[in-house]
Order: C-alpha cells, then sequence, then structure tokens
C-alpha cells in the first residue's frame, strides 16, 4: 500500500474527501516527524510509539576494499508496535 492506497481507504473508511484525507495524513506524518526531530516520543496506544534512537559509533567495513572504516555515532527515528497492532498481526488480521 502507498500513500494513495492509504489516503483512498482512509477517506473511505473517515467519510470525508480524499483531498481532505491527504491534508489529515500530512499533518499527521509532519507532527509526528517534528515530535521526533525534537527528541519527544510519540505513543499512539494500541497501534504504536515512534521515538528517536541514539546509535554508538561502530567499526565497519568497505565491501569493495575490505578497509575498516569508522562509522559515526547518529541518531534515528524507531518504531516499536503497541500490543493491539501486534496481537492484529498475529492473528492473521482476525481480531482476536
Amino acid at each position: 500500500m502507498n500513500k494513495g492506497d492509504l489516503i483512498d481507504s482512509v477517506a473511505e473508511k473517515a467519510g470525508v474527501t480524499k483531498k481532505e484525507a491527504d491534508q489529515i495524513l500530512t499533518a499527521l506524518f509532519d507532527t509526528i516527524q517534528d515530535a521526533v526531530a525534537k527528541g519527544e516520543k510519540v505513543t499512539l496506544v494500541g497501534f504504536g510509539t515512534f521515538e528517536p534512537r541514539d546509535r554508538k559509533e561502530r567499526e565497519g567495513r568497505n565491501p569493495k576494499s575490505g578497509e575498516t572504516i569508522k562509522i559515526p555515532a547518529t541518531r534515528v527515528p524507531a518504531f516499536s508496535a503497541g500490543k493491539l497492532f501486534k496481537e492484529k498481526i498475529s492473528s492473521n488480521g482476525k481480531v482476536a
């Protein structure tokens, strides 16, 4: 499913136009990205949690030359699925 498919599905389920669904989803994604970029955790009960995670500096290898290189520390976005989301996936889409 891509963003267009998601917009179509949300518009149908919410009874709104595709344009309104697009605006709502865009605002949702922007809000989550802005909060996580500020170091905040965004928790949507039953769905999951978006948060920034720090990765330590580590050693890696250049696959072409085999040379050891240092990969710098960085901050990355992370998502942890919530209990209801996990249950829905593990039950093959059937709500328990």
